[in-house]
């Protein structure tokens, strides 16, 4: 703020003469009442004021933790309006995992009757780890509402990016038939001579930062694309990846700063070696270098007074789809997979005795050399002939396991058609209502969707938008499972996000129409 460096006593009892000396101590008067009276500040506007908390929401019934769980809240607010983000370690709100369908609901009527909030301007993004909260998530999700709420002062805003590669992969593959399909632990990966690339990430960390009026870190919000399912090596509860990241920039900051991982278009990005049977999974280490780069980027955003702050929450109305004709070509394709199985002289015993021996000595698998050279002279060739039939027994088993394996996938991926078509088919409209958010905090602008959109989703906003700082999440205000783009849902069958997926062809263009608003009217 802008502090005269008179005092109202000098200004007052100044004795001064002359007429050029009389006005100038007048407009410094005149300054320092505009100060007192209208809370002006070097921007020309009244300042945000924010707010911060976190609250352990750990199930410690369900097992030994490595990490904690939290549930986080933001809140800011200035002359006309407050907004509240929450962050909570769960694997999503409502239709899978721990939170039940009303949850959102239930915590923002309470925080309407009892914290006089918005219930419209009240965020809540999952990080997706798959850790399970306390069963009392919803109080304490209120609790730590109410306790930012009760913590407001005024903060400086700024907002920049980091970027961050090592920690994550994009777990869609092209293959060369024109197909896609994906990373999963559900099923096993195809043969790599029928690989021909790998799918897109998104670097960037997204990073807002609210700084207390001396400078002390208040608050920071940082949005990422990645799927937090590493595990540790333990095997123990955690928040995974996410969870150590704010826990790296928590303790690197001032010890009252809060930080809130806002999960980014993380549809289809998975950890990196994510199916990795060499090393025991580490998530901390992977968190360790997204909090690392999170932190460098964060130190050289500068902050300033603003009153810049809305929010617009709009429900827009997506296609559902219709899956039957993906059903009927999966079914069609599984039969001729099973008719393609053959007969074969092996089982697995067998063909890992063997694969060993030829893999050892591809030309002498059966005996050494010298009996292969013993025969040649011999005019024999018994144990040639012998390798020749086991070769083809070897490529016959080989041919079954790879019919086998995507079979699974298949089976997989048609059990969640048939799911999600008959949601879709018990659904009383042909289209899902879905909340759509835009947020804006200074120059930081957010844009939400309830979905696991995948990265290209998010990668296309941000290379159109035409405000610098704007960010996508997913995973917020709600769950309806995977949305991918209308080319990937093409892709049958081949891939999860194409098949454990509500939205049809279409819904792309109504969110995209609607973020365009959004940015629009924020800007």
């Amino acid at each position: 703020m802008f502090h005269s460096k008179l005092s109202w006593q000098t200004c007052f009892l100044s004795r001064a003469t002359g007429r050029r000396q009389r006005s100038w101590w007048a407009l410094n008067c005149v300054m320092a009442l505009l100060v007192v009276t209208l809370g002006v500040t070097e921007s020309g506007a009244a300042q945000l004021q924010a707010g911060a908390a976190k609250i352990d929401i750990s199930r410690v019934e369900s097992g030994p933790l490595e990490s904690p769980l939290f549930a986080k809240a933001l809140v800011i607010k200035s002359e006309s309006t407050t907004v509240v983000l929450v962050t909570l370690d769960v694997v999503s709100f409502g239709e899978i995992g721990y939170i039940p369908n009303d949850f959102i609901a239930k915590v923002r009527d309470r925080a309407e009757k009892e914290l006089g909030l918005t219930p419209g301007n009240i965020m809540f993004n999952a990080s997706h780890c798959h850790g399970a909260p306390s069963k009392d998530v919803e109080q304490r999700t209120f609790q730590v509402i109410k306790q930012a709420a009760a913590k407001l002062v005024p903060v400086r805003v700024g907002v920049g990016s980091g970027r961050e590669d090592r920690v994550m992969e994009n777990r869609r593959m092209f293959l060369k038939n024109g197909k896609e399909i994906d990373v999963r632990q559900a099923y096993s990966l195809p043969p790599d001579e029928q690989i021909a690339g790998v799918g897109p990430v998104d670097s960037e960390i997204g990073i807002l930062r609210l700084d207390r009026e001396d400078g002390r870190p208040l608050a920071l919000v940082y949005n990422f694309a990645c799927h937090p399912i590493q595990g540790v090596p333990s095997g123990n509860q955690t928040a995974d990846m996410t969870g150590f990241a704010s826990q790296v920039i928590e303790d690197n900051l001032d010890k009252e700063t809060i930080a809130l991982f806002i999960q980014g278009c993380g549809g289809d990005i998975n950890p990196i070696g994510y199916k990795n049977v060499n090393r025991p999974p580490n998530a901390e280490t992977l968190g360790n270098m997204l909090g690392l780069s999170t932190l460098k980027a964060f130190r050289k955003i500068k902050t300033g007074a603003s009153d810049r702050l809305a929010m617009i929450n709009e429900t827009v109305e997506v296609p559902r789809a219709n899956f039957a004709p993906r059903i009927a070509e999966l079914e069609t394709r599984l039969q001729v997979l099973v008719k393609s199985l053959g007969g074969t002289t092996l089982n697995l015993r067998t063909f890992m005795q063997l694969a060993a021996k030829h893999n050892i000595a591809n030309d002498y698998p059966s005996y050494h050399i010298s009996r292969y050279l013993h025969d040649e002279k011999m005019g024999k060739s018994e144990f040639k002939n012998l390798d020749a039939r086991n070769r083809s027994a070897m490529k016959s088993y080989i041919r079954n396991i790879y019919t086998m394996e995507e079979i699974t996938r298949l089976q997989t991926n048609l059990r969640l058609l048939r799911k999600n078509q008959q949601k879709n088919l018990d659904a009383d409209k042909r289209t899902i209502d879905v909340e759509v958010v835009g947020i804006r905090v200074g120059d930081f602008l957010l844009v939400t969707f309830p979905g696991e959109l995948t990265v290209r989703i998010g990668l296309r906003i941000k290379k159109r938008t035409s405000h610098e700082h704007t960010f996508v999440a997913g995973y917020t205000n709600g769950y309806i499972y995977y949305c991918p783009t209308d080319e990937q849902m093409r892709n049958v069958g081949g891939a999860q996000e194409d098949s454990d997926c509500l939205v049809g062809p279409g819904w792309l263009d109504v969110f995209d129409k609607k973020v365009d608003e959004l940015v629009q009217r924020l800007k």
